[in-house]
Formats: C-alpha cells, sequence, structure tokens
C-alpha cells in the first residue's frame, strides 16, 4: 500500500492506473483483486490506515499524560511530526476531501479526531483550566489550524515541524486557557 500511496500522492488519483500499481510492485493483477476489488477500495483502505497511523502517533505521544493542556500539547506536536513525516498521505487526504465518494471516509476519521481532542478539552474545562465553552469548537479549532498550519508553512514552505507546532500551540492554548488576572504595573 505504500506504493500505491506515493503513487497516488505523486501522479494523482485518477491518473494512477491497477495496472501500474501491480506493476510497480511486480505482482499479478490477480494478486492486486485477491486484496481489493478496485483502485476506489484500495484508496479507501490507504486513507483509513493513514488516519489509524495518525491516531496511533497522538495516543503514544500522551500516553500516561494526566494534564489535558499538555496532553493537547503533545497530540498537536504528534500530528505536526507525522504530517512532515508523512506528506504524501497528508496530501492523499487533501484529494480526498474534494470528492464525494472519498468524503464520508475523511469525515468519519474526522469525527474521531474530534472526539479525542474534545475529551482533552472537556477534561481541562472540568479542571477549570480552560475556558468554560463547547469543547466540540475548541476541537474543530485546533484540528483546523493544525492542519492548516501544516498544510502552509510544513509542506508548501518548507518550515521545520516543530517550529510550526510550536506556533499552533501557542496559538491555541492561549485561545483556550482561562485568562489570568491583569495586575496594574
Amino acid at each position: 500500500m505504500d506504493f500505491a500511496a506515493t503513487r497516488f500522492a505523486e501522479q494523482g488519483y485518477h491518473p494512477t492506473s491497477v495496472a501500474e500499481i501491480v506493476q510497480g510492485l511486480g505482482v499479478g493483477k490477480g494478486v492486486f483483486y485477491w486484496y481489493f476489488s478496485s483502485k476506489e477500495e484500495l484508496f479507501f483502505e490507504i486513507l483509513r490506515e493513514a488516519q489509524q497511523d495518525l491516531r496511533r502517533s497522538q495516543q503514544q505521544a500522551i500516553d500516561g499524560i494526566d494534564d489535558p493542556i499538555r496532553r493537547i500539547e503533545l497530540g498537536m506536536k504528534a500530528s505536526m511530526r507525522w504530517s512532515s513525516e508523512h506528506q504524501e498521505l497528508f496530501n492523499l487526504f487533501a484529494f480526498a476531501a474534494t470528492e464525494e465518494r472519498f468524503a464520508p471516509a475523511l469525515r468519519k476519521g474526522q469525527e474521531i479526531a474530534v472526539a479525542d481532542v474534545m475529551r482533552h478539552v472537556q477534561d481541562g474545562i472540568d479542571r477549570g483550566e480552560i475556558r468554560d465553552a463547547d469543547p466540540e469548537l475548541f476541537a474543530h479549532a485546533i484540528l483546523g489550524v493544525s492542519a492548516h498550519l501544516a498544510r502552509r508553512f510544513v509542506h508548501e514552505r518548507g518550515d521545520d515541524w516543530l517550529d510550526v507546532a510550536d506556533g499552533a500551540v501557542a496559538f491555541c492554548l492561549e485561545g483556550l486557557l482561562v485568562p489570568t488576572a491583569i495586575t496594574p504595573a
């Protein structure tokens, strides 16, 4: 699937053929059709596995961390690192978002991601560390900021993922945290 993902990312979904994929892998079409009924099914599987791999990276980064603010920070950094290391998959997500037949698969993954982030935001709200507001709105904001900044600054400009992640974290957390009392000078 890595070879197919790379071909889809380099050439695009439509121009990439099953024949090209099997030729590049050195297998016959029969082997391909043993596992997948179509190029579309293969693409769905690539999307599903990529979303699971991203989630695993995030989960590993926050494993054992009790502080919800720290979990949000580490999860954002893990996402940015994963995006940097898997630019071809990030590009496939962007393509899939433009195709109605692939959009439901992306939405399912996004719903899981939103639920994951919401849990951390709600923990922060419950502890009085995050503003008492709609955790779903905050989750979408965190994910949206992370994805946009990854695309623009990591993928398009080639900036270091950690610098971009630090900026995304600072931006999001300063908007989430309960404001501290301002002491006159």
